[in-house]
């Protein structure tokens, strides 16, 4: 943890590339004042060049201790057909956990064999537009095996390559719903089904193989990754000596976390990289294996600081026990304070008059108790029709939205190089109706 002193907080800032000038807030230098009162409020805005930044920082990293590496960029974070070109002219592959993803993708200009589809509870539909589409399937569960294999005949498709998802047992993450490794949790096999699976994958005619692990979201002490790393490390190998595999790719999920509040500190990709990719380069060097293609899945990473809400205040409330300022943006727009708890860090967006600090709740609009996007906020004193922005929404912000309450979801505006363009329009009420079907016995 740093000091929380004033030329660590601006640093903090300037890192997600905002500022303030003349006591406005820029974000990408563009002034946040201009693009909400230019598109309205609430609204989603996305800097294209943190994003670039961001990848091409991670790719850096992997590349300098391992240059066969790829980066699948998990779209369940973010699935905006402009985020997801924005990527793939970097270079990037993708993570898809749905069918829809894949669908996504595709309508990106994104090719099937730049996709790892690694979905859970799959069903038979979900099989069979993978495998219709040339879409590598990364099974989490053993019994998903036959059903997989059957698909693939009754489409008379080759039996190409195939991967599952190892559950290590060790697990982290920010919140106890994001921790995906352990024996309770839904996803993977453990590893005392590892052999039985890949040995009948071989048997049923798949001939490529990689294998996959996630462990958690949200992770920003690198050392969470170790004991997992470790133990799947032992598992690929022993899978490699008993059954003479050679994998094609080994996955080691996402996870990356990034700072939400003040005084954290980014993630260390030095220390990340001496766990993960040094790890997996020593044991590629000792022989055993060729040199298979090492892959991450970051998505929060690439996007969450790339994208700020800005919402207006309506409201201000003293019940003469709390303050409240009331904002045009609920857990409809941003869901995880609600959900997970989840801090995001609220500012104004302009500091121009000097004011006293006050405490408040940042209160959404939504008929719910809980619709806090931030509580017990030091802020300098606000007032009706001021303009706050919610930082570090880019990672399951408009994914995770909802038209509850029968809100319309804001509009998406993308900054690049002084400019702004929309990428997705607000909804409208009539797109919240249209797939409505009222009986005639009602009409």
């Amino acid at each position: 943890m740093r000091d929380k002193t004033k030329m660590d907080y601006k640093k903090w800032l300037r890192n997600k590339e905002l500022k303030y000038r003349d006591n406005i807030l820029y974000f990408a230098d563009v002034s946040t004042i201009e693009l909400a009162e230019k598109y309205s409020t609430p609204i989603y805005i996305i800097n294209e060049q943190l994003i670039r930044k961001r990848y091409k920082q991670l790719k850096d990293v992997l590349a300098s201790e391992y240059k066969r590496n790829e980066i699948h960029f998990a779209i369940k974070a973010n699935s905006n057909l402009s985020i997801l070109k924005i990527l793939n002219s970097e270079g990037a592959n993708f993570d898809c956990s749905s069918t829809g993803e894949i669908y996504t993708c595709f309508k990106a200009g994104i090719s099937p064999e730049q996709i790892i589809y690694t979905g859970n509870m799959f069903t038979d539909e979900d099989f069979n537009f993978a495998v219709k589409n040339d879409v590598l399937v990364n099974l989490d569960s053993l019994s998903q095996l036959k059903r997989l294999a059957m698909v693939y005949d009754n489409l008379g498709k080759e039996k190409n390559a195939i991967s599952f998802r190892i559950n290590p047992e060790f697990g982290a993450g920010h919140h106890a719903h994001t921790i995906t490794a352990g024996k309770n949790i839904k996803f993977g096999i453990l590893d005392n089904q590892v052999i039985e699976a890949y040995k009948k994958a071989k048997e049923v005619g798949f001939k490529k193989f990689g294998t996959h692990i996630h462990i958690g979201s949200g992770i920003l002490n690198p050392h969470n990754f170790d004991k997992a790393i470790h133990k799947y490390l032992g598992i690929i190998t022993n899978l490699a000596d008993t059954l003479d595999i050679t994998f094609e790719f080994i996955d080691f999920g996402g996870g990356l976390g990034i700072p939400y509040r003040p005084e954290e500190e980014p993630l260390d990709l030095q220390v990340y990289k001496e766990i993960v990719v040094k790890g997996f380069k020593e044991l590629v060097e000792k022989g055993g294996f060729d040199e298979p293609i090492l892959i991450i899945e970051p998505g929060r990473y690439l996007t969450a600081e790339a994208s700020i809400i800005l919402a207006q205040i309506n409201t201000i409330k003293n019940n003469g026990y709390k303050m409240f300022a009331g904002i045009n943006a609920g857990f409809n727009t941003l869901i995880r304070p609600m959900m997970y708890g989840s801090y995001h860090h609220i500012i104004p967006c302009d500091i121009s008059q000097e004011r006293e600090k006050v405490t408040y709740d940042i209160a959404g609009p939504i008929c719910e108790s809980g619709d806090i996007i931030g509580k017990e906020r030091e802020l300098p004193e606000l007032n009706e029709g001021d303009y706050l922005a919610i930082l570090d929404a880019g990672a399951y912000g408009f994914t995770m939205s909802s038209s509850y309450n029968s809100r319309p979801r804001p509009a998406e505006i993308l900054v690049n190089n002084g400019q702004s363009y929309k990428i997705r329009e607000a909804e409208t009420f009539d797109d919240i109706l249209k797939h409505q079907i009222i009986p005639d016995h009602l009409k």
